[in-house]
């Protein structure tokens, strides 16, 4: 018996070993990430929109005198893990710049985010998974679960772990090209009476950008980020493209093709922006309408399974209560 209690109490410290040491990893990989995205938003898009000023003033120096060499100051973490996985053969170009593209159509334009978030990918499942492994063989922290169940237990923790990250990510996408979708209709009328007042492309888009900053702060960010674009890129196209892939939606891919279309041929900017949004607007309706044609076949089944028992109930319990009173009483 006590031979037990101490096994038991082995057992059970090596497990809060594991957890303790799991949690710990896990906090100071993810310190990077919850660091930058728990900072304030009007601050951290001023950071990133000065940022990308900076490097656009920064190539249109070197394409006139001779490179310098960067002067930044790194993240001695981030260097880390670059070199981590370099030596791994785990950072390569197109999967760096894959994740820079999610992160900067979820807002974070950052490049350091990227290795952060590809080296979490790598570290996670094999720490999370490691000791579920260990919880779950050796430590049996499910006693009455069969193999396959162990097994299921393990590999979706395994799943989960490496997933995490992409799935954190494609949230942050959906909801900020929602937000761009609702604020697209009121930007484009905007752009017509800046365009109609005489504005040029990258002074309509800096002042589109100033004033819808705080009621719709997703597309105030990518008009800003535009602006500066258009003021350094020699190639205004460059910057109309860079929005469509930041945005990624199909809405913004035709706004950017009037653009273009507009600065290559020279027609008319206000009556094509006002077609637009027009045109925006009557389909925003249009899926108002389907969504409310829909609700009928939707309420269905709750109205069947929730409201039409208890009406049954109100309606005909007095009456069953009654029939039986007299069916007794006889």
């Amino acid at each position: 018996m006590e031979h037990q209690v101490t096994t038991h109490f082995i057992q059970t410290l090596v497990s809060i070993g594991f957890a303790l040491a799991t949690a710990v990893v896990m906090l100071v990989l993810g310190h990077k990430i919850v660091k930058q995205m728990g900072q304030d938003p009007m601050a951290r898009r001023v950071k990133a929109l000065n940022d990308r000023r900076e490097q656009l003033k920064a190539g249109v120096a070197a394409s006139k005198t001779r490179r310098r060499p960067r002067q930044e100051k790194k993240n001695v973490s981030v260097d880390r893990m670059r070199k981590f996985l370099q030596s791994l053969k785990m950072l390569q170009d197109s999967q760096v710049k894959a994740a820079q593209l999610n992160l900067s159509r979820a807002g974070i334009r950052t490049k350091d985010t990227a290795v952060t978030v590809i080296f979490f990918r790598l570290v996670a499942p094999v720490m999370i998974g490691t000791t579920v492994a260990v919880g779950v063989y050796l430590l049996n922290w499910f006693p009455d679960a069969g193999a396959l169940k162990k097994y299921l237990i393990v590999a979706g923790t395994l799943l989960l772990s490496y997933k995490a990250p992409d799935i954190y990510v494609k949230n942050l996408i959906g909801k900020r090209q929602l937000a761009i979708r609702r604020a697209l209709p009121d930007a484009l009328d905007l752009l017509v009476i800046c365009a109609e007042a005489g504005l040029t492309v990258d002074m309509a888009f800096g002042r589109v950008a100033r004033e819808l900053g705080k009621a719709y702060p997703e597309l105030g960010d990518e008009f800003a980020l535009t602006a500066i674009e258009l003021g350094f890129l020699t190639d205004r196209r460059m910057a109309f493209d860079n929005l469509a892939q930041r945005a990624n939606i199909d809405s913004i891919r035709g706004v950017v093709t009037t653009m273009i279309q507009t600065e290559k041929y020279g027609t008319p900017l206000a009556a094509a922006l006002r077609v637009l949004s027009a045109e925006f607007r009557h389909e925003r309706m249009m899926k108002a309408e389907e969504k409310a044609a829909r609700l009928p076949a939707i309420m269905t089944v709750p109205l069947i399974l929730f409201i039409l028992p208890v009406l049954f109930i109100v309606i005909l319990g007095p009456a069953a209560c009654s029939i039986s009173d007299n069916v007794l009483h006889r």
